[in-house]
């Protein structure tokens, strides 16, 4: 059984590039996005859980989220939760509704959020180039066992590169994207 596997290598390297996408995503660009309270937890009922799991996330105005919770129980956890996340945002509690304006993004806060987006990129680009260095382990040891010849050892290398290169080119235009999102006014 050769131990190259294309599928897994794209599947992987695929993964990374999902992986990418999310944190984007939770990068706020100074309009609301529900996707913005994704990375906070809230400690309920003795457990760590995501918001969306004790309560409705919406954006009902371009500045402003709204967030129902279910439980009217768990309002200050979830009010505490949104605080300690370090998002930059104050919320105001209305009964089971937790109201959050967006402020303005300063030119600063654009320059630190670019920046974070290029280090999320980066960790996006190691991670692929290790689905890529596993990759070519496996077809060395393919050969090492003769299950593989050397012209093909050397065109699947050629394809695992060009894989790489085409997943790094993701990479980069999501990146790209969301950084020229982030600094525009």
């Amino acid at each position: 059984m050769p131990a190259y596997d294309k599928a897994d290598i794209q599947r992987r390297m695929h993964g990374a590039v999902e992986a990418l996408k999310h944190d984007l995503a939770g990068l706020r660009t100074g309009r609301a996005s529900v996707s913005l309270l994704d990375p906070v937890t809230v400690e309920v009922y003795g457990a760590n859980m995501p918001l969306n799991q004790v309560a409705t996330v919406s954006a009902p105005e371009p500045r402003m989220l709204s967030v129902q919770v279910w439980d009217r129980s768990n309002v200050s956890a979830v009010d505490k939760a949104i605080r300690s996340a370090g998002l930059g945002l104050n919320p105001i509690t209305e009964g089971q509704n937790v109201r959050l304006p967006i402020p303005d993004l300063t030119e600063e806060r654009r320059k630190e959020l670019a920046k974070l987006a290029g280090s999320y990129a980066e960790k996006a680009r190691v991670a692929v180039r290790n689905v890529r260095r596993d990759g070519m382990d496996s077809l060395k040891t393919d050969e090492k066992k003769n299950e593989i010849s050397e012209d093909e050892h050397k065109r699947l290398e050629t394809e695992v590169q060009k894989l790489t290169d085409e997943t790094i080119k993701e990479i980069d235009a999501a990146t790209a994207a969301k950084e020229k999102e982030i600094l525009q006014k």
